[in-house]
């Protein structure tokens, strides 16, 4: 994936909390985070292995019910955070070329200005977090193991972006700029689906093959395809797109890694083994490829609609 090479790149979209202190105890919060985050597999794993074992279900993707919970709290959500570093290091959208960090800002500035293109009014940006460790949402603290969520309590996207490399040296995927803003775009379906009211027509702790929480899932998935299909011609702020350029390479890498965040997979590779499909929260690795894909294939949000087909792949 390839970035312009002109203009100012845009922060703001951003509340960098890393390295910064911050106080809070433990306990469930508003809502319950969803995704666990979507593409968070590290919590994820101890996640299956909490169903598999007997535990209570799953809220919101994957999230046990009562929202986060058993880490010790970082920082609260709404507290001070300082971009000076940040702006100064992305100051030009060039520097998403160079940088993984940059790169990351430019797709989440491309992600919103897609979803205000396609909901109008209807769409109300959504801050993304980086965080280092721990962090408090209105949805409970939570870790990096988490892995990248949504918490509609607070209308916020948290991720420790050392998450990124976990992809790659945990589950082998072959990682990149367009695999991170895949990431980052399922997150913002999230965000999409509760300004819609998509998200609570799922029951908390909802798991199964054809779960409610499966295809909330299977929908940001297929929500970020279709912001992929148009990324190359979605105008920023200048009139310009911030992405000039998707290869075939860069879909594939994301496949290859929707491939290894699949319920199945995890549950077979890094959950003892044994697949049990009635624990499912995300989808089998085949459905979050083909949901991808139906997105990307049409770039139409109406295609997405998970919760009117019988046929989920």
């Amino acid at each position: 994936m390839r970035f312009r090479e002109s203009g100012r790149l845009d922060t703001s979209g951003v509340q960098d909390r890393r390295g910064g202190g911050g106080g809070g105890g433990l306990g469930g919060g508003r809502g319950l985070a969803v995704g666990g985050g979507g593409l968070g597999v590290v919590g994820l794993i101890v996640v299956v292995l909490f169903q598999v074992l007997g535990g209570s279900g799953g809220g919101g993707g994957g999230i046990p019910a009562g929202g986060f919970s058993g880490f010790d709290a970082g920082q609260g959500a709404g507290s001070a955070f300082d971009n000076s570093e940040l702006a100064a290091s992305c100051d030009e959208v060039a520097d998403a070329n160079t940088s993984p960090e940059c790169a990351v800002v430019a797709s989440i500035d491309s992600v919103q200005d897609y979803w205000s293109a396609t909901l109008g009014a209807d769409y109300q940006p959504a801050d993304t977090v980086f965080f280092s460790d721990q962090v408090q949402s209105a949805c409970g603290p939570a870790s990096s193991g988490t892995g990248p969520f949504y918490c509609p309590g607070d209308s916020l996207v948290y991720i420790d972006l050392s998450f990124f490399d976990d992809l790659q040296t945990r589950f082998g995927a072959e990682g990149g700029a367009f695999v991170n803003a895949y990431v980052l775009a399922h997150e913002y379906g999230h965000h999409v689906q509760n300004l819609l009211g998509i998200n609570r027509q799922v029951q908390p702790g909802d798991a199964g093959p054809t779960s409610g929480s499966v295809r909330l899932e299977l929908q940001a998935d297929c929500f970020a395809g279709t912001w992929a299909d148009h990324a190359e011609t979605v105008p920023d702020e200048t009139g310009q797109p911030l992405i000039v350029d998707i290869t075939d390479d860069d879909v594939n890498r994301a496949l290859d890694t929707a491939g290894r965040i699949g319920d199945d997979f995890i549950q077979e590779n890094l959950g003892g083994g044994r697949v049990d499909e009635e624990s499912f929260t995300h989808g089998s690795s085949e459905q979050r490829q083909r949901w991808f894909s139906t997105g990307y294939s049409t770039g139409d949000p109406s295609r997405c609609d998970t919760f009117a087909t019988d046929d989920l792949g």
